[in-house]
């Protein structure tokens, strides 16, 4: 079949990024990076007198990988953003009041047998669980986040110091400043402008409704052959709720707000996230190095602003450094992120709290996906459709995780938590924890982005343990007797070893070198 000129398969030759901040940088600077030398021209739109909602100020490991795609500089990116480094996040009165646990990032223990380390931790567990220990124990990030220690991995596959796993905290707005500066030193163009409408086509495209241009309120006009819209919660080119509806989560995450308030830092960073369970919600604790980074997300139909403002005000340290900034939102997604010649990425495709540090994760997989997928002016149907149904099932994976925080409770100490203790969950998740109650199994699936590990971690933390081990796991339990002890043993050898946290960030900072 034939192709009509209007919609020929020809390359795309123009792209427009409607908002900046990290979302809108980020899109813009692993494009201009991406696309090669024959790229297409990328202007990016914003407005200084909106500004822009951040999208965290603490991230999961993957966010490594788009430093080193748009060569940006470790060392030199710890400087710039003020950052620290992360192995995790500690979680406390979530399962219980009083309770802690951790849930650590990359490999908990090592390869014993056929199954997943795991198996053979609970098949000792429930046999001697004084030999066995705390799953943890058998995780490096765990022990050097509770010791206040960090290095980076080492490259020697034998030695334990090699299963580190890290992610950063660091200061969202001078993030979006360095890829800024990033994406216009490959050629991005930034234009100035507040955006007054948006012309949509007449129709007609397979891939659905066209956006043809933008226009400005100084009644300029902006057109392009690819729209990604970063523009934040408006979502001002994806579609209004008639076109997109937009899928709302509040049935299973009923947390919509949250405060925001930086403090003065009066401790050693340490090197781990802090999430604080409350009686209608939780708080974060992000330590930077010239701040810490402070937070309430709260559900609003439990407590309102001013109760969840003096929750937040009575439970920090050091002088506050600004007033709390308040955010209102609605966990969910749109029906499809991408539609027409519009791609919405960050806070414009959806939203889920930053439990685990998903936001700018999201926005760095949106990019990955979009790249794989890159179009051309034909926009196949087939590929936005796989883009959307990939992006759905993401968002979902996602969100099954967070419920597993609240389901997984033993809180009944507020109406907010018999709520989320007692609410019907997804069938996904009844699914993946009838399967694992039975035998401790677990099975990632398409799309997952939390794996085995952090699964299992939180499962335990939360109180949730296997009716009976694997069975190939029973048969071991002499052999393990011996051999867990001196895994727990060899990771603290290689906790001694490594130095302070702050210790490790200071030598970064006092580094004059500039690699940016």
């Amino acid at each position: 079949m034939s192709v009509s000129l209007k919609f020929a398969a020809e390359p795309i030759r123009s792209i427009i990024v409607v908002g900046g901040g990290t979302a809108g940088w980020m899109t813009a600077a692993a494009l201009a990076r991406s696309l090669g030398p024959q790229r297409p021209s990328i202007t990016l739109v914003e407005s200084d007198a909106l500004g822009t909602v951040g999208v965290g100020e603490a991230t999961i490991p993957p966010i490594r990988e788009m430093n080193r795609l748009l060569g940006i500089d470790e060392d030199a990116f710890v400087r710039a953003t003020a950052a620290t480094f992360k192995l995790g996040i500690a979680f406390e009165d979530w399962r219980a009041i009083g309770h802690r646990y951790f849930h650590p990032f990359g490999r908990i223990g090592a390869a014993i047998g056929p199954l997943p380390f795991h198996h053979y931790w609970q098949a000792l567990a429930a046999a001697n669980p004084s030999a066995a220990g705390a799953l943890t124990d058998y995780s490096l990030p765990a022990a050097a986040a509770t010791a206040g220690v960090f290095c980076r991995p080492s490259d020697d596959p034998r030695s334990t110091l090699s299963t580190i796993s890290y992610a950063f905290h660091f200061d969202a707005g001078r993030y979006a400043r360095l890829l800024r500066q990033r994406a216009e030193a490959d050629g991005v163009v930034r234009h100035e402008g507040r955006i007054v409408a948006v012309e949509r086509g007449d129709g007609g495209h397979p891939a659905g409704p066209m956006v043809r241009a933008i226009r400005l309120a100084d009644g300029g006009e902006l057109a392009a052959d690819l729209f990604i819209d970063c523009s934040g919660f408006t979502g001002l080119l994806i579609g209004d709720a008639a076109d997109n509806p937009y899928q709302d989560w509040r049935e299973w995450l009923p947390c919509d707000s949250a405060l925001a308030m930086p403090t003065a830092r009066t401790a050693e960073p340490l090197p781990y996230t802090r999430s604080i369970a409350e009686a209608a919600g939780w708080q974060w604790r992000i330590p930077l190095q010239h701040r810490m980074g402070n937070g309430h997300v709260f559900a609003s139909a439990f407590v309102d602003r001013e109760a969840a403002e003096r929750v937040l005000r009575d439970s920090v340290d050091g002088k506050p450094l600004a007033e709390p900034k308040l955010l209102r939102f609605t966990p969910g997604r749109r029906s499809r992120a991408w539609s027409g010649n519009v791609v919405a990425i960050g806070l414009a495709a959806g939203f889920l709290e930053p439990l685990e540090s998903t936001s700018i994760h999201l926005v760095q997989s949106a990019i990955t996906r979009l790249l794989a997928l890159w179009p051309d002016r034909a926009l196949a149907p087939p590929d936005i459709a796989y883009f959307n149904r990939a992006t759905a099932s993401e968002y979902e994976r996602i969100r099954d995780f967070l419920i597993l925080h609240y389901h997984a409770t033993q809180r009944d100490d507020s109406a907010f938590w018999n709520h989320v203790r007692t609410t019907a969950i997804p069938d996904t998740l009844a699914s993946r924890l009838e399967l694992y109650r039975s035998r401790g199994r677990f099975f990632p699936e398409a799309f997952d982005l939390f794996m085995e590990p952090s699964w299992i971690a939180v499962l335990d933390g939360q109180g949730i343990r296997p009716e009976r081990p694997d069975p190939l796991a029973t048969g071991a339990i002499d052999t393990l007797a011996d051999v867990l002890p001196r895994m727990r043993a060899a990771i603290t050898r290689a906790v001694a070893a490594m130095p302070r946290h702050g210790d490790f960030v200071a030598g970064l900072r006092d580094d004059p070198a500039d690699g940016v």
